[in-house]
């Protein structure tokens, strides 16, 4: 069994009770060790929720897999069609017809969430967007993913399209490991196109924990969702919360989540689960705890 199937299947045994309720009230959140998958912290974390923009992370694994394999290059310059064209922002407004190349679109997709990009790549790999994501579905399931179901390759609403906090993070473990390569895109803060500088919506790149992706998301279904990492020493941890009524509030909770988790896990090796989730929940709860985010002094802004 490889490392990573070792770690997906140490996330998917750690009890955790799954809900079989889609109509989600309150948030979804998890924290798992990268190294080992321990699952330091969770709460509601197999409910299914809307994965809103977080859908992007599967489109771009199956891109960097393509990337890796040869069937795309990051200079291959992709046609957009009418289809591409018409998809709703947040997206670049790219002319049907026109041609942009995949290092630009993997920009786009990271940085400014571009949903027009999304369509152009899933169209590129498959024969329409529906089929890439019936592949985008079936690399979930071999990821571990069980309660993933994708439509679009953007996260754009589809009652259908949902998934889980545990499984966005094996998803977000598998980019990490599979993909090191790229990961470090996942850190950027701006990108330029046609003249514009366009900057990201993950207000935590670059704190004081040590936080260097990945994605954030916004629908007025899911609510705020955002799927980070952030690595002090030796200890990486990945962080999901789903469903947050503002992005202030979300961006407080998982920055909590994160430097609580850290501590703990650099303390000891053998780390009390429940002291920790008691830890966690005070803080969340009102409890006095100077974050990293609180510290960043970002402008806090959809």
């Amino acid at each position: 069994m490889s490392a990573f199937k070792t770690l997906c299947y140490t996330i998917l045994l750690s009890g955790w009770c799954i809900s079989a309720a889609f109509a989600a009230s309150g948030t979804s959140s998890i924290v798992i060790d990268a190294k080992s998958g321990n699952v330091l912290y969770a709460d509601n974390a197999e409910e299914l929720r809307y994965p809103a923009s977080l859908t992007k992370l599967m489109t771009l694994y199956i891109a960097f897999n393509a990337l890796e394999t040869g069937k795309l290059k990051l200079t291959d310059k992709l046609k957009v069609s009418r289809t591409a064209a018409s998809r709703s922002p947040s997206k670049l407004g790219m002319p049907a017809g026109s041609y942009i190349d995949v290092k630009t679109i993997i920009e786009a997709l990271i940085v400014k969430s571009a949903n027009d990009c999304a369509t152009v790549l899933a169209e590129a790999l498959s024969p329409t967007e529906a089929d890439f994501a019936k592949l985008m579905t079936k690399t979930a399931r071999k990821l571990g993913m069980y309660r993933t179901t994708f439509k679009n390759a953007s996260g754009l609403p589809n009652s259908a399209q949902k998934t889980t906090a545990k499984d966005l993070a094996i998803l977000g473990a598998a980019i990490y490991h599979h993909f090191p390569q790229y990961y470090h895109l996942f850190s950027m803060t701006e990108f330029q196109y046609n003249g514009m500088t366009y900057k990201t919506h993950n207000y935590l790149l670059n704190d004081s924990l040590g936080t260097d992706g990945m994605k954030t998301g916004y629908t007025a279904a899911s609510g705020f969702n955002i799927l980070t990492s952030a690595q002090q020493g030796n200890h990486r941890i990945i962080a999901v919360t789903l469903g947050h009524k503002k992005v202030k509030e979300r961006d407080e909770d998982i920055s909590k989540m994160m430097q609580i988790s850290l501590d703990y896990i650099q303390k000891s090796p053998l780390i009390n689960i429940s002291n920790l989730k008691d830890s966690i929940n005070s803080s969340l709860n009102g409890g006095k705890t100077q974050t990293a985010y609180n510290q960043s002094g970002v402008k806090h802004t959809n």
